[in-house]
């Protein structure tokens, strides 16, 4: 199947004939993305199916006022992210009855996760990260694994480059003294 641009889809989007063929379009194009983007924030699958399958009725019916002063992938990549945000904030809240912090129960979702195919380094790796606050979680995901420029980065966080670098080293740091120190608790 043809993949079309961003402009050729909201083209197809602008013409009543052809709108729900464009949301197809847009779909095909950008979900599997979307899901490793939601993916690396909420960590389960099924949450992450769940919040993709929103981020992307959020996309449908918002479509109409997107004024394309952006590109069409940061629109979706910001979408997607804050309902990212927004789910694990819902599941934060509706979490306080437990001992465990969200981060915990994201990291032990992790461990029985059947569709996780890393070995004890990649796991190790992926609890550092959740220690992370969710934001510079999300910022360092983007820049480690996606290698997303600062630039699209400060268009989809709606923050600075400036902010986002500083971040971004901070939580690299944190992240390489979690390895340093689980590392030297298992020698």
């Amino acid at each position: 199947m043809q993949e079309y641009t961003d402009e050729e889809i909201m083209e197809m989007y602008r013409k009543e004939d052809s709108r729900n063929m464009s949301l197809h379009h847009l779909i095909k194009k950008y979900e599997v993305r979307l899901y490793w983007h939601i993916r690396k924030i909420v960590i389960d699958h099924d949450d992450t199916d769940d919040v993709l399958q929103n981020s992307f009725i959020k996309v449908w019916k918002g479509m109409a006022k997107f004024n394309e002063d952006s590109k069409l992938y940061t629109w979706l990549y910001r979408i997607a992210t804050n309902e990212s945000i927004d789910f694990l904030r819902k599941k934060k809240r509706a979490n306080l009855v437990s001992i465990h912090p969200i981060e915990y129960e994201l990291g032990k979702s992790m461990e029985s996760d059947g569709y996780f195919k890393g070995d004890e380094i990649q796991m190790k790796l992926q609890k550092a990260i959740l220690t992370l606050p969710e934001k510079q979680r999300i910022v360092f995901n983007m820049r480690y694994y996606d290698e997303t420029p600062y630039q699209q980065m400060a268009e989809i966080l709606e923050t600075s480059e400036g902010a986002l670098k500083a971040s971004y080293h901070i939580a690299a740091k944190k992240v390489e003294e979690y390895l340093l120190r689980t590392m030297s608790d298992v020698r």
